[in-house]
């Protein structure tokens, strides 16, 4: 039996921090290991307790939930952040997509959907609510002129496609039949390519330009 998905909850307001514990309580495969109530604990509580997934929320006292979750990924890459946001999508989340967050999530959103969102980040993969990517999408800078930056190759359209469904590197390469080091590879190219730095910043790419649909994701 494979270990449980450690979990950090991030929130100041003590309603919601306990409500979110209390969604996950005796859930399969899930454990919560620790809360933070700001940005600076979030931090601390992250060093010591080293989850797998941490939800942020992302107006916290003192240090915000982007700073926090930019602290975080400086000393633990391999965590994945899943902000929970409210039900408006604002400027601070496109911020964080751009640290490096694995996803986002509406503080409304279900108990199966706040599952199998921590389930996916755990493993790597990102998660893209449909709703709440259609107004991230209109705060979006427009992309770069295909002129201005070197075409993605076949495969790496291919590539694109499949991690903007939010699959892991592990998932594309069995999907496709390569080594996972060669779709880490081409994962690189298409960061360089497009000028993103991250797995969902070049999913938005793709369904901003057409080559993702979010029926897909």
């Amino acid at each position: 039996m494979e270990d449980p998905v450690r979990v950090l909850v991030v929130d100041d307001h003590f309603v919601v921090r306990k409500g979110v514990c209390a969604l996950l309580v005796d859930t399969d495969g899930i454990v919560v290991v620790g809360e933070a109530a700001d940005g600076l604990q979030a931090v601390a509580e992250a060093r010591r307790l080293r989850p797998q997934v941490i939800l942020m929320d992302l107006k916290l006292p003192g240090l915000d939930g982007v700073g926090a979750a930019r602290a975080i990924l400086a000393e633990q890459p391999e965590v994945g952040i899943l902000i929970l946001t409210s039900t408006d999508v604002e400027d601070e989340v496109l911020a964080a997509v751009q640290t490096g967050a694995l996803g986002y999530l509406a503080k409304t959103s279900p108990r199966e959907d706040l599952v199998q969102a921590i389930q996916r980040v755990a493993q790597g993969e990102i998660w893209l609510p449909p709703r709440l990517t259609r107004r991230l999408l209109t705060q979006m800078k427009p992309p770069p002129a295909e002129e201005a930056s070197e075409p993605l190759t076949e495969r790496e359209d291919e590539v694109l496609v499949l991690l903007a469904r939010g699959w892991s590197n592990r998932r594309i390469s069995e999907d496709l039949s390569i080594a996972e080091i060669t779709v880490r590879t081409h994962v690189s190219h298409i960061f360089g390519k497009l000028g993103v730095s991250n797995r969902v910043e070049a999913a938005l790419h793709a369904l901003r330009s057409g080559k993702a649909s979010l029926q897909s994701v």
